[in-house]
């Protein structure tokens, strides 16, 4: 396997695997080494991903997922995002608990380490770089990216830093993507030539109802493709399995994260051929 940008480590999940080969990598950016994961099909050359974790970062359950698009025919990267300040993985998600102000604030120095300004398209430019340096990418291809809850600004980012290369990003429960701040994710449509998809829970909608609107008016505005979809009943964070319960009832729902992976697979199908 060409690790060109990045090295290779083992992990307990680097076998092949229904088709799939996982391999833990470490790749070098501006401001450290990041330790991410990366799988593809055992064989061949394949539309790239960069796929964004949520807040409780590189885990099980997000290998899993990428694990899963990768069987689907793509070649997946899934970094650390919090490599400046922490290893992976940090939590347990479903030890989790959002109503307590002490787990609440655990979340806060690792979140902000990935928004700060500039870091996010400094990381999104070397591991697209890491992805095209892999023989199992395809540069004829364009590349996709995905990302959940804190995921979701920064796939706008990264389609924004690299428009030639980034062909489709998709937003699932994504949080901060409207803000009234001048450097709100929304204001970066301009500079987005990816077809965009964003999917919308029903508990963050009637936060910021106005969100959706100003999003789709933003991409309207410059002629960027986009699709934004509300998930009637849905919380914030459906789509990942770990996530924890939410006043005792679960926060995923398996019907409708089957939904978004459907509108998932199809938008690459479409935009990365």
């Amino acid at each position: 396997m060409d690790m060109t940008g990045g090295r290779e480590y083992q992990t307990s999940y680097d076998a092949p695997n229904g088709g799939v080969i996982g391999t833990g990598v470490e790749i070098e950016t501006p401001d450290g080494t990041c330790a991410a994961a990366f799988f593809h099909p055992e064989s061949g050359s394949h539309p790239g991903v960069l796929f964004w974790t949520d807040a409780f970062g590189l885990r099980p359950t997000m290998r899993g997922m990428a694990r899963r698009l990768a069987a689907e025919g793509y070649s997946v990267l899934v970094p650390n995002p919090f490599y400046r300040v922490a290893d992976a993985p940090r939590f347990d998600p479903t030890r989790f608990n959002f109503q307590n102000p002490d787990d609440r604030a655990k979340l806060v120095p690792l979140i902000a380490s990935v928004n700060a300004p500039g870091n996010t398209e400094k990381d999104a430019v070397a591991f697209v770089s890491f992805l095209d340096a892999q023989k199992e990418v395809s540069r004829r291809k364009k590349i996709g990216t995905q990302g959940y809850c804190m995921g979701g600004p920064l796939v706008m980012r990264t389609a924004a830093a690299l428009p030639d290369r980034i062909g489709a990003g998709a937003s699932f429960h994504g949080g901060g993507l409207v803000t009234d701040r001048p450097d709100s994710p929304h204001l970066l449509a301009p500079r987005i030539r990816a077809h965009m998809y964003y999917g919308v829970a029903e508990s963050d909608d009637a936060r910021q109802p106005d969100a959706k609107d100003r999003l789709k008016e933003a991409f309207a505005a410059c002629g960027v493709p986009v699709e934004i979809e509300l998930y009637p009943g849905m919380l914030h964070g459906w789509c990942v399995p770990d996530m924890p319960l939410h006043n005792g009832a679960p926060i995923y729902s398996k019907p409708d994260a089957e939904r978004a992976w459907g509108k998932l697979i199809a938008l690459y199908r479409m935009a990365l051929a």
